[in-house]
């Protein structure tokens, strides 16, 4: 059992944005699960008027998703915790594929996060699994994409020099063969829109 005060020294996030109260389960490079306790009090209801109806309590899909992923960063993490995101290694999110709803989480109800490790390449890891309600399945994932990449990166200056200037071995892999020689060319912009004279 992994608890609130040590999911804070493995990850950075923290309130409102620190989506799980605990890890229950913990097997490095396979998989773990977590628990998130809804209630009415999340910052998304605030300022819900009192006629508001059930509907309305709905949790948010993509704050259900974020929960979801903070398993998976404790997965990812636990050998290795950076609770100061401006230092070490950042997560990023790469893409999530084969997301499905399957029904609402509203305020009162217990979401038990389940997340595997499909697979890992160098410092990307992709994962899949499900949360439930009870015996319920609210949420799966069918494929979830998470990169390491070093937090001095997201400081780092953009790139200045045109892809059409740089050399093969420097120019984006998108624009760029250093097999086929120069870049491909852009694909066409469209002519900005007409105002309407009246």
């Amino acid at each position: 059992m992994i608890t609130v005060d040590e999911i804070k020294r493995v990850l950075p996030h923290r309130y409102p944005m620190l989506l799980i109260d605990r890890v229950t389960e913990l097997v490095p490079g396979e998989r773990a699960s977590g628990l998130k306790a809804v209630t009415c009090n999340e910052p998304w209801y605030e300022g819900m008027p009192d006629t508001a109806s059930a509907e309305d309590y709905h949790y948010p899909w993509t704050v259900l998703i974020e929960s979801w992923c903070h398993v998976a960063g404790v997965l990812v993490a636990w050998d290795r915790p950076n609770p100061d995101v401006r230092k070490g290694k950042a997560m990023l999110l790469g893409g999530i594929t084969d997301a499905e709803f399957h029904r609402p989480v509203v305020p009162g109800d217990v979401v038990e996060h389940h997340v595997r490790l499909a697979r890992q390449v160098g410092e990307t890891f992709v994962f899949e699994g499900e949360s439930l309600v009870g015996k319920e399945t609210v949420l799966t994932i069918g494929r979830l994409t998470m990169t390491m990449r070093p937090a001095s990166d997201l400081d780092a200056p953009p790139m200045t020099a045109s892809p059409m200037t740089a050399s093969p071995m420097t120019a984006s892999p998108m624009t760029a063969s250093p097999v086929t020689g120069p870049p491909a060319a852009a694909p066409p912009v469209p002519d900005p829109p007409v105002p309407d004279p009246l």
